[in-house]
């Protein structure tokens, strides 16, 4: 089943399945609060997961919000929605946050939904080992994206120079990464949990995770515009509580998480276990924001020239909606 973004557009999030777990402790709303939520791409599980399951159980209803999901293809094009207002929430790799404050975009952390690193990295059928890529290609989302991030880490880690013995290729989402791929024109790719679905379609194989070449890490954020922050806090705090009634959802209930999920992404249910079982273990279960890893995460940005300048790290988030309150 091939998901379209114009479909997506159509989406909106009122619960029509029912209000899910704890609802008469939950106060009533007399009217839904609009909000859009956007995550950076679309073919990774647990970044988009948490979302489509509020919107089928009825987690964002129960908490008086009316949501609208929409992927982008991409940080930067998810960001510039957010700026524009046209989205309030978005659900990004963690590295976009450091980078776009360090370019003076007035963005933070407001919880993370991923701990470690869940990202993989997929080789074409044929690759057994990293040394058989020296000299070959990556494939990455974007120059500076946390991606290419990874690609980087992973060459100087084999000691390889990532401007000679190894190209590293950005190329957009996971359709345009695996083309490449089946195309020989990449012979690997960084990319998150879908990355399992595919090894079991037999398209790649999962060579590793990226937990095994990062240091103290966090994989996915979700952020605003210090704007809304400071304006919509209640809004921020009742979709945030319906995301993680998601999260305590997934844990206790995988089977059925992985149907709800299954239906929007276009996978098998089976290729969402797979990736459940990259990133399952993953999940935060409050939101609560690791300072030290957003710290290592900007010294390694900083090492690799994606930003120039040093931000205050307080900048980067608040903790002002974390723990999130079940």
């Amino acid at each position: 089943m091939s998901i379209t973004r114009r479909d997506f557009l159509k989406v909106t999030g009122t619960g029509a399945l029912g209000f899910g777990l704890g609802h008469a402790s939950r106060p009533a709303y007399a009217q839904a609060t609009s909000i859009r939520i956007g995550t950076a791409v679309l073919g990774d599980y647990s970044l988009v997961s948490p979302i489509l399951i509020a919107q089928d159980r009825g987690f964002f209803k129960e908490n008086g919000v009316a949501a609208e999901f929409t992927p982008f293809r991409g940080g930067p094009d998810l960001l510039k929605n957010v700026q524009a207002n046209q989205v309030q929430i978005g659900l990004t790799g963690s590295t976009d946050v450091p980078v776009f404050r360090a370019a003076g975009v007035p963005i933070r952390c407001i919880a993370v939904t991923v701990n470690s690193n869940h990202f993989t990295f997929n080789v074409a059928p044929g690759i057994s080992k990293l040394d058989d890529l020296k000299g070959k290609s990556i494939g990455v989302t974007g120059v500076g994206a946390s991606t290419w991030v990874f690609a980087n880490m992973l060459a100087k880690r084999q000691g390889w120079d990532p401007q000679r013995d190894v190209k590293i290729v950005p190329l957009g989402g996971l359709d345009a990464q695996m083309a490449a791929l089946t195309r020989g024109e990449t012979h690997a790719f960084v990319w998150g949990d879908g990355g399992g679905m595919l090894e079991l379609q037999g398209k790649s194989k999962v060579l590793l995770r990226l937990d095994t070449v990062t240091p103290k890490w966090f994989s996915q954020a979700v952020y605003c515009t210090d704007d809304y922050v400071k304006t919509n806090k209640d809004t921020i705090r009742r979709a945030l509580r319906a995301m993680f009634q998601s999260v305590k959802f997934i844990r206790e209930s995988p089977q059925e998480a992985f149907k709800i999920a299954a239906k929007t992404l276009g996978w098998s249910e089976e290729g969402v276990a797979a990736a459940h079982k990259i990133s399952g273990p993953l999940f935060n279960p409050d939101g609560r924001i690791d300072v030290e890893a957003l710290r290592v995460m900007q010294n390694t940005l900083l090492e690799f020239g994606v930003i120039k300048n040093r931000v205050p790290l307080e900048d980067h988030y608040t903790e002002e909606f974390t723990p999130v309150r079940l």
